[in-house]
């Protein structure tokens, strides 16, 4: 850490941001790789699993706190994220994976932590017989459990989107909503399907521990939406877009550096090599604590309205390049985030009309992840799930870039009325959404080609 020098003006400046623009460290996440718990009876692999877990995060809830206290900075929450289970259970006697999702759900309340990633399948290219069974155990296992997070890869850039994945993960989705209808579909909440997912993600409900990460690792995601908007706030109207960028980018530098100091400390104490900081704009329901905010600070009157994919896409990118500037360890997804249920004012904008499912997803083209917390009416299909997925790993495919749904078909309710999911998690509106079928083309299945690598235009 010596060359992680701190000038006493960026220690007030640091303070500052902390106690009056929300800045915090938003998770510290521990990797923990489970490729040495395999065995062929499942029981055996539940408790394998459980003793890893309890026994290398022992320190991780403490180390967390200490290091709060010491340097002053909130540190949300502390995470845990797990080889993929699909990889993990496959060699076992059983095709149903709940056990072991309860095994990390004992494992994750013993050592303290909020969330436990890694009920997770990598699929782009197709389907073993481990991943078939993870897939087919997510409803039952993420209503049955407080703390476990899933995640399916159902495409890639390389590989094309496999649509029977896809279609797969349609019916997925609904049964997991119906299985938690008394809160509002929120095993939903904890499920993300993603196209080209990263393997050091510290942020749920995506995070996994990939099979290139080391057998123990310290990922840190830091979150500053408020410190942003504070930022393009005092500069007012009189900046061009070119300079406003640059506004934004010295302030992620800052934000990056701060991030790298606590996930280094926490990697010494822990014993665990340090792996990257993540930057990412995810905001929380709280006031001042959103991106929207700062899209509508740019000049935009309220997100959703024509400029926002301009102001968004301007705005990510100066986000990953004061981090890039910051750190050489900067990873994750590392951008902003447009969760609607997490940030207040993508909820007002969606209750208002004026930010609708198509222009979320063309936003999508341009933010860190995807389609993200989005409440549609509960009598959804399980088709149109899927063809949301598949339009958004399309949009991933092409660009090159990790996209993602989290969509949540909310039970017996329709457009107009609300969910509520409570603490960071927040609350939305139903949103409507196309009601004409693609069913016929979901159930074509198959795999959809990779793109052309050359002759983009």
């Amino acid at each position: 850490m010596r060359n992680l020098r701190f000038a006493p003006e960026e220690i007030i400046e640091t303070i500052k941001m902390v106690q009056t623009e929300q800045l915090d460290i938003r998770t510290i996440t521990m990797g923990i790789s489970l490729r040495d718990c395999c065995h062929p009876q499942l029981a055996a692999v539940a408790a394998k699993v459980y003793e890893k877990i309890c026994r290398v995060a022992s320190r991780l809830v403490a180390v967390g706190e200490e290091i709060e206290r010491e340097y002053g900075i909130p540190i949300v929450n502390k995470r845990i994220s797990v080889t993929p289970i699909a990889l993990v259970a496959e060699s076992a006697d059983s095709d149903d994976y709940v056990l072991v999702a309860q095994a990390l759900d004992r494992a994750a309340r013993e050592v303290g932590v909020n969330f436990i990633g890694g009920f997770s399948a990598l699929v782009q290219k197709g389907m073993t017989r481990g991943d078939a069974a993870l897939i087919e155990s997510i409803p039952a296992a993420l209503a049955g459990t407080e703390r476990v997070c899933a995640s399916v890869n159902v495409a890639s850039t390389k590989a094309g989107i496999n649509m029977d994945a896809v279609a797969r993960m349609g019916r997925v989705v609904v049964d997991a909503a119906q299985r938690s209808r008394d809160r509002d579909g929120l095993a939903c909440a904890k499920l993300v399907i993603f196209c080209n997912a990263v393997e050091d993600n510290p942020f749920m409900a995506g995070a996994f521990h990939g099979i290139g990460e080391p057998e123990c690792v310290i990922n840190v995601g830091v979150s500053g939406p408020g410190v942003v908007l504070r930022a393009v706030e005092r500069e007012g109207t009189g900046l061009d877009l070119g300079d406003l960028a640059s506004v934004i980018k010295r302030t992620a530098f800052k934000i990056t550096r701060m991030g790298e100091l606590v996930g280094r400390a926490a990697s010494a104490r822990l014993g665990a090599p340090f792996g990257i900081v993540d930057l990412s704009l995810a905001p929380t329901p709280a006031q001042g604590d959103s991106v929207a905010r700062i899209i509508e600070a740019m000049g935009i009157e309220r997100i959703g309205t024509h400029g926002s994919t301009a102001a968004l896409a301007m705005l990510n990118d100066a986000v990953k390049k004061g981090g890039a500037m910051a750190s050489s360890h900067v990873g994750g997804l590392s951008g902003a985030f447009i969760p609607v249920s997490e940030d207040i004012g993508m909820i007002e904008a969606a209750a208002a009309g004026t930010l609708t499912f198509d222009k979320l997803e063309a936003m999508t083209c341009v933010c860190s992840v995807g389609l993200d917390m989005i409440a549609v009416p509960g009598d959804t299909s399980a088709e149109t799930i899927a063809a949301i997925i598949a339009d958004e790993a399309a949009i991933g495919m092409v660009n090159r870039k990790t996209t993602a749904v989290r969509v949540i078909p909310a039970p017996g309710k329709g457009v107009g009325d609300w969910v509520e999911f409570g603490g960071l998690l927040g609350r939305a509106p139903v949103m409507p959404i196309h009601t004409e079928s693609a069913a016929a083309f979901v159930r074509r299945g198959g795999r959809i080609p990779a793109p052309l690598q050359a002759l983009n235009n």
